[in-house]
């Protein structure tokens, strides 16, 4: 494998992982793993376009870390690759990752999802035909390849979380939060994760004096989380969310919306999210924001 140099002519902000291999074998979501950690990306790139990009991008001073896929989709795209990465590879640093699988494991990859493979058109749709044929077609990237991953024993999620961990460091990210409140006649929000219905709590708006107010206010927040019931709702959800949120932190989720609703929307509803948000501020250190859609 090929020693990136520690010349000083290299870009040392400049940060380029070269994402290739095997169709099947998981550049898909290499790709958007380093995507959310942070780097530009770009796929199905051509390699004689690189050294024009990143000289642009530097002069700019606007991308830092970049990573790109190459795969055989446009098999033109792979004339004198190596001579473009090796060019590449004087002024800046950069890493290829090459990813394999065994065949029967790409073979089944491409039963279970149905897809045809890049290069059956060349093979009569033998996809069999289409690996060995693509293996020879990506022999020079695989002799460039940096680091070399067989992800045959790789659940998407496992694979994710290797490129996370290899290339994430500090930056690492957490997960992001959202809690909403909302009122059930005003109907659902879209793209939640997690969905509580509080409806069978004691309704302050039915309680004289607290009509008026809203669940941020201290009376309406007494009001309710006094109630023996919410007291318990509030003990099963502090013991069921950081549960779920730490299993899905280990699964690589990057965002859980969590929606809690009542009637209205105007009081028990944004005390439980506020509930929420001040002990899951406790325990974890995420990002977690606020949203009282009816107030």
């Amino acid at each position: 494998m090929t020693e990136i140099s520690d010349s000083s002519s290299l870009h040392d902000s400049t940060r380029i992982i070269v994402i290739t291999g095997l169709s099947g074998a998981g550049k898909t979501v290499a790709l958007r793993a380093l995507e959310d950690i942070g780097y530009f990306c770009i796929d199905n790139f051509p390699p004689q376009m690189f050294r024009d990009f990143f000289r642009l991008s530097a002069a700019g001073d606007s991308t830092r870390r970049v990573a790109v896929s190459i795969d055989v989709r446009e098999k033109g795209f792979l004339d004198n690759v190596d001579a473009s990465i090796d060019s590449l590879r004087k002024d800046y640093d950069v890493e290829v990752i090459f990813l394999e699988a065994e065949r029967s494991v790409l073979l089944r990859r491409y039963k279970e999802t149905r897809r045809p493979h890049p290069l059956s058109g060349l093979t009569d749709g033998d996809i069999q035909s289409a690996l060995e044929l693509e293996i020879e077609f990506l022999a020079p990237l695989k002799d460039l390849a940096d680091r070399v991953i067989d992800t045959s024993s790789y659940t998407p999620h496992q694979l994710r979380s290797l490129i996370t961990e290899a290339y994430a460091g500090a930056e690492r990210p957490g997960m992001g939060i959202n809690l909403i409140s909302f009122g059930y006649k005003f109907g659902i929000p879209q793209h939640v994760d997690l969905l509580f219905d509080i409806r069978f709590l004691p309704n302050p708006h039915f309680v004289e004096g607290l009509r008026d107010l809203s669940g941020l206010d201290r009376p309406v927040r007494d009001y309710v989380t006094g109630n023996p019931v919410a007291k318990r709702l509030l003990e099963k959800l502090e013991d069921l969310i950081p549960f779920l949120i730490t299993e899905y932190l280990k699964e690589g989720k990057t965002s859980l919306t969590i929606g809690v609703g009542c009637t209205g929307g105007r009081h028990r509803a944004p005390v439980i999210v506020e509930e929420l948000r001040d002990y899951l501020s406790s325990i974890f250190d995420l990002e977690i924001r606020v949203v009282h859609r009816e107030l």
